[in-house]
Order: structure tokens, then C-alpha cells, then sequence
């Protein structure tokens, strides 16, 4: 069970530690997360499963799964934010064999993005899969958008 905290530097840090937290779930969500059928059903279940948390003020905290619900660094399983969620997604993504993943950078100018999403090709269909949204397949609206096939 792994958690990251660094000192927030910038989004290349933040994305390195990205995979290394969902390479570290894999067995986690392998062994002791449930299946879905589809991205929807997964998005629904998940969402029941986490809380919106901010990180500490300047810092990245990134938490494996097993981290985010076991043993979570607010004491609270599922509490996280918009990275954790996405490591999350990530995983369970592999492990379901939805392999085709773009990770959504958005903000409100080009070198500076504050939030981050996954997005699966789900039978030929892209789906966004931003558990910081009440609805599956939603997003809020952002001036910028970079868009990083996993």
C-alpha cells in the first residue's frame, strides 16, 4: 500500500507518480475490488465508494487503491481528490481489460492545469470517467484541454 506525498513541483512529477500508483493497485483491484460489466456500472458503484478531499495545502498526496480505501491518509476510505480518483479509474480500467485510456488534463491556461480525469474506449464509444462529477460521462467546462493516451 502505497501513498506519495511530495511537494506539489509540477504536472510531469504528478504524472509519474501517477502510473507508479496505478501499477501498484493492479493486484489490489485484481484481488479485492468487484467487477462491472460496462464503464457506467463501474462509474455508479465507484462513485458510492470515494469522498471529494483536497490535498494538503502545497502538496501532491497521490494514493494507491489499496491506500484509498484501506488505510487512507485522511483515516476516511475513499477520501481523495481528482488524481486519486483517476488512479483508481486507471487501474480498475486494466484490470478489466479497458486498455484503451486517455488522461484528461484541463484548466484555464495552457502550462498550469487543475484538474485531471480519465476518459475509456469502451466498444468503439470514448467515455469520461470523472468521479469529481455526480454523472457518469460528464465533465465541467475548461478553457484548456490536453488530452494523453495511457
Amino acid at each position: 500500500m502505497a501513498v506519495l506525498i511530495t511537494p506539489y513541483t509540477d504536472i510531469n512529477a504528478t504524472m509519474r507518480g501517477i502510473r507508479t500508483q496505478v501499477i501498484d493497485s493492479l493486484d489490489f483491484c485484481t484481488n479485492e475490488m468487484p467487477q462491472f460489466e460496462t464503464p457506467g456500472q463501474m462509474f455508479d458503484n465507484l462513485k458510492l465508494m470515494i469522498t471529494y478531499k483536497n490535498d494538503p495545502e502545497g502538496v501532491e498526496l497521490l494514493q494507491s487503491v489499496p491506500t484509498l480505501f484501506n488505510n487512507n491518509y485522511w483515516g476516511t476510505s475513499g477520501a481523495g481528490d481528482c488524481d486519486c480518483f483517476s488512479i483508481l479509474i486507471l487501474s480498475m480500467c486494466v484490470v478489466h481489460g479497458w486498455n484503451k485510456q486517455q488522461i484528461v488534463l484541463a484548466g484555464r491556461s495552457k502550462l498550469a492545469p487543475v484538474h485531471i480525469w480519465t476518459r475509456v474506449n469502451y466498444k468503439n464509444t470514448w467515455y469520461d470517467m470523472d468521479l469529481t462529477q455526480p454523472h457518469f460521462n460528464t465533465t465541467r467546462k475548461y478553457k484548456f484541454l490536453q488530452y494523453l493516451n495511457v
